[in-house]
């Protein structure tokens, strides 16, 4: 029986929930999770950023604020709209965020070895599909 909403969300959210333990940030899942997308989208508006993650311009900016403090994000005047900035993660920011990645990264590969080749193989499909769903 194919599995439900219901259920997909449980599971990846229990996944979720799990990996996160694996943190040993004092950064939030927020500011994590904002990194990363910087580290995707390269320099970036805060405004671009937003729209990318889905979230409200004030959201952001009060996440990138923080990230500015820590020292983990750059911020720049814009090159063609002196009302802007640009924002960019900082060698520091990325030395964070790879380190965080490298240790969900490894417990997730235990893990992974713990199982056979076809649920290996169902779940690179399935990640491939749930991130359709998460940008859709």
């Amino acid at each position: 029986m194919p599995a439900t909403a219901q259920e997909i969300a449980i599971a990846v959210a229990r996944l979720n929930r799990r990996l996160r333990q694996e943190r040993h940030s004092e950064l939030t899942p927020t500011q994590l999770s904002v990194l990363g997308a910087m580290t995707t989208a390269g320099p970036v508006t805060p405004g671009a950023l937003a729209a990318r993650e889905k979230v409200s311009p004030p959201s952001i900016t009060r996440t990138l604020g923080a990230l500015v403090e820590l020292g983990l994000v750059d911020k720049a005047p814009h090159p063609a709209d002196g009302r802007q900035v640009v924002v960019s993660v900082s060698e520091r920011g990325a030395s964070v965020l790879a380190e965080e990645r490298q240790r969900r990264d490894a417990w997730l590969y235990l893990r992974l070895q713990e199982l056979d080749d076809h649920d290996r193989e169902v779940l690179t499909e399935a990640a491939e599909i749930l991130t359709r769903l998460a940008e859709s």
